[in-house]
């Protein structure tokens, strides 16, 4: 299901709240950002764990902090690199139009279409009760598909534009799923960022 339109969309879903802003960063500054984090990003290659096997994660990532408070999930514990100039430009203009404060970035890096992130939820304790998402996206476009975990008739799909925010709020993190699948599309490299305040 196609949830937003290619405007500013602000819905209210059982136990979640999303905003959506397609045209977030112009393109012109989208472009520069993309090309920026991918050759500046000190990126890790890091080994995750599924039913008992080990593999590689399925794209590359990259933390950074306003302090060294780590961060840990799926098994895997990152240490923080000091904010950049642009990501603190990015930040402060997330921040700006969320109404609220991030101390941390994740960064992904989904290099082709075999790139993924299965299904989870941003719900580690460090994030507090109920933790404020705010998704950046920069180059090729993905589905971020969402699901209730009890609701089975809300499942949706949104379309992460190049240059788009997603802001994630209410109890989402607790009563709902996400995911970026893997596609059989050639398409080019797309990198995430989730703004988050770890406490």
């Amino acid at each position: 299901m196609q949830l937003f339109p290619d405007t500013n969309e602000h819905l209210i879903l059982p136990n979640a709240e999303l905003i959506y802003v397609p045209d977030f960063f112009s393109l012109k500054a989208s472009d520069a950002y993309f090309n920026s984090l991918q050759n500046d990003t000190p990126w890790q290659h890091d080994d995750i764990k599924v039913f008992g096997k080990t593999y590689k994660q399925p794209r590359l990532t990259a933390l950074y902090g306003e302090d060294d408070r780590p961060y840990s999930y799926s098994n895997i514990t990152m240490q923080p690199h000091s904010f950049s100039s642009d990501l603190k430009i990015i930040k402060d203009k997330v921040e700006a139009f969320s109404d609220a404060t991030f101390n941390s970035v994740l960064l992904n890096w989904y290099r082709d279409g075999q790139d993924s992130n299965g299904w989870h939820a941003d719900n580690e304790a460090s994030l507090g009760q109920n933790p404020i998402i705010a998704s950046v996206t920069f180059g090729s476009e993905r589905p971020f598909h969402f699901a209730h975990r009890t609701l089975k008739d809300q499942r949706h799909r949104l379309i992460l534009k190049h240059g788009s925010l997603l802001i994630m709020k209410g109890e989402m993190q607790h009563y709902w799923l996400h995911q970026i699948a893997k596609t059989k599309k050639d398409i080019g490299g797309r990198i995430n960022l989730t703004f988050r305040k770890l406490i």
